[in-house]
């Protein structure tokens, strides 16, 4: 047993190292789980050999303190996911929680059953437990990634549920595995009792948190503080409820509790977050550095080239089939598949409970532990390091890093002026106040975020230091003059376009240097267009229909140099090139005329021939 003295060293080294890992990886934009587990390491048996099992009082110990700290880390994850950005890709989520998590496990145990000689149980045991991603690894990558939010929303959904049910199957699996049963029937069974008690007991968890929040009255000078320490508890204690029902039901339960308490209006929401974020870097750090420690560099050479051909299949065949099956649809690119095939990073639950599993199989079965813990972490180091580390850099080879375009205003113009948007590819957020029309905008499809619009908060939150475009499309024009003077001076946002609804409130716009489309203008040009060019208003309107007009900039270097005709025969048959801009001044092409870097080219044609072509002059877009 460690003593005092031992327990505070243990303390303080862990923590230490703990806040080292997090200043590296925001420093570095890497998820902090690497450096993590790379100072577990060293300080560990196989490096300064100052942490090891008997610092945490052998096994049980250890097992309740990691069991403790993970099902924090789930209730925070889970306290993030709101139903709202689920809505965003709720069929593709859904698919990938389910076949895909099917198709990751029977894959993964296959791989390990043929390479690695095991039993079909440790197989399966190893498949369930590499299943989960989890939102300690992918919730860090997505804040330095910042994809589509469908993408994210998918990412996001994965982790929490995965982490559940994986987490769940795998202790199904091994209490099958050491009672020698193998009746599916009883595996169906043991999973769905354990998650349908971790679901009740969540579920009544987050409703006498909600009730002692909501209507009970704390104490007012320390109402904050007494919140937090409420949902704390609450937490703490829905994990050891579930438990005491049914092992391995405390997961559950603390992930029903947190999304249902994350989406409920809870009073100082945001000081709750906040508190339960600091702990939840304190537990990881604690969880991954102890587990880490345990990691021996024997286990994973023991494994020879079949522990590496493993790795390869899971992560360059399994994954890229569950993802290219559950995510084929008009929301996603290819690009934004390969995107989620190539980041899922193994996290806190394959390797805490791979750990405790481990430590009660090494007395009767070694080998066994051996090829559990070495399979399950060189999974995760490759990934993490592989995947984690060069996130970035793979979503910026695959093009998948759009920046962001906010459209003020969920009304009708402001919902037409996003359809048109997102048909081009962009990556639309529509922000209003009214509750009605956020709702109105999320079943059209859109992604929408509720809030004042000349809020800075709101509009943060909404992603504007990552927008190239914002357009104030509301009703109100002090409205839309403050969003757009807001964007433009405090935020540097390229483009910067307000709906005037007043005709004589264009001038006050204009003195300020916003660029504005009077409501009144617009349609009065429209009609006039029916009028005296019928032909061409008819052609516009089947070109918004199915058609489009884009301009972008030339940096293909294969292209450079061409002549206008020269280059019409790369382009695809059903586009035109309209427009070449050049230093500000903007012609018609001459056939002759020589394409130079920087030009901007406007194409017309059908959309798709358009995207194509936008695609082979700017491929870095």
């Amino acid at each position: 047993m460690a003593t005092g003295t031992g327990i505070l060293s243990l303390v303080v080294i862990v923590l230490g190292l703990g806040v080292l890992a997090q200043v590296l990886a925001d420093r570095f934009a890497i998820p902090s789980v690497l450096f993590l587990i790379l100072a577990g390491i060293a300080v560990g048996p196989e490096g300064l050999d100052l942490v090891g099992l008997s610092s945490f009082g052998g096994p049980e110990p250890l097992s309740a303190v990691v069991g403790l700290s993970v099902s924090i880390i789930i209730f925070e994850g889970a306290f993030h996911l709101r139903l709202g950005k689920l809505r965003q890709a709720p069929s593709e989520a859904f698919r990938l929680v389910t076949v895909g998590a099917l198709i990751t496990l029977v894959g993964t145990a296959g791989v390990v059953r043929v390479t690695l000689g095991t039993s079909w149980s440790l197989a399966f045991l190893i498949g369930a437990l590499l299943v989960a991603t989890g939102p300690t690894v992918i919730t860090p990558i997505l804040s330095v990634v910042p994809v589509r939010d469908q993408v994210g929303a998918v990412l996001e959904t994965e982790g929490i549920v995965n982490d559940v049910t994986a987490a769940i199957l795998a202790v199904v699996i091994f209490d099958l595995a050491v009672t020698d049963a193998t009746a599916p029937s009883l595996l169906v069974e043991s999973f769905l009792t354990r998650l349908g008690a971790g679901v009740l007991v969540g579920s009544v968890a987050a409703g006498v948190v909600w009730y002692l929040l909501e209507h009970v009255d704390l104490t007012p000078s320390n109402a904050v503080q007494n919140a937090r320490l409420i949902v704390l508890v609450g937490a703490i204690a829905t994990y050891g409820t579930a438990e005491w029902i049914a092992s391995e039901a405390g997961i559950a339960a603390v992930a029903t509790a947190g999304v249902l308490l994350g989406n409920l209006d809870l009073p100082h929401e945001g000081e709750i977050e906040a508190f339960k974020g600091d702990l939840t870097l304190i537990v990881l750090s604690f969880v991954f550095i102890s587990l880490a420690t345990l990691l021996s560099f024997d286990d994973l050479v023991s494994l020879g080239p079949g522990g590496l051909v493993v790795v390869v299949v899971v992560v360059a065949v399994v994954r890229p089939l569950a993802v290219l099956l559950c995510t084929h649809s008009e929301r996603f690119t290819l690009r934004e598949q390969l995107f989620m095939s190539a980041v899922a990073p193994r996290g806190i639950i394959p390797a805490s409970v791979a750990t405790l599993f481990a430590l009660e199989l090494r007395a009767a079965a070694p080998e066994q532990a051996t090829v559990l813990v070495g399979t399950v972490f060189l999974v995760i180091l490759t990934t993490v390091v592989l995947e984690g580390g060069f996130a970035r850099h793979i979503a910026q080879i695959l093009n998948v890093l759009p920046m962001r375009v906010i459209v003020v205003g969920g009304g009708r113009v402001g919902r037409g002026l996003a359809e048109r948007l997102e048909d081009r590819g962009e990556n639309v957020v529509i922000v209003d106040r009214d509750p009605d029309a956020v709702e109105r905008a999320r079943e059209e499809g859109f992604n929408a975020h509720q809030g004042d619009g000349t809020d800075t908060d709101t509009l943060e939150a909404a992603g504007v230091e990552n927008a190239k475009i914002v357009a104030a499309a509301t009703a109100n024009d002090d409205a839309n003059l403050l969003i757009a003077q807001l964007t433009s001076a405090k935020y540097d946002v390229e483009t910067v376009i307000s709906r005037v609804n007043t005709p004589a409130n264009l001038a006050a716009f204009e003195e300020l240097g916003v660029r504005a489309i009077s409501a009144n203008d617009a349609i009065a040009h429209e009609m006039d267009n029916a009028i005296e060019r019928p032909a061409l208003s008819e052609w516009m309107t089947e070109l918004g229909r199915t058609g489009d007009v884009q301009e972008t900039e030339m940096t293909a270097e294969s292209l450079i140099g061409r002549s206008i005709r020269d280059l019409d025969d790369h382009l695809p048959d059903g586009v035109l090139i309209a427009l070449v801009s050049r230093d500000g001044d903007s012609q018609i092409p001459d056939p002759e005329q020589t394409i130079q870097h920087g030009d901007h080219l406007t194409f017309v044609g059908r959309r798709d021939d358009v995207h194509r072509a936008i695609e082979q002059c700017h491929p870095d877009r």
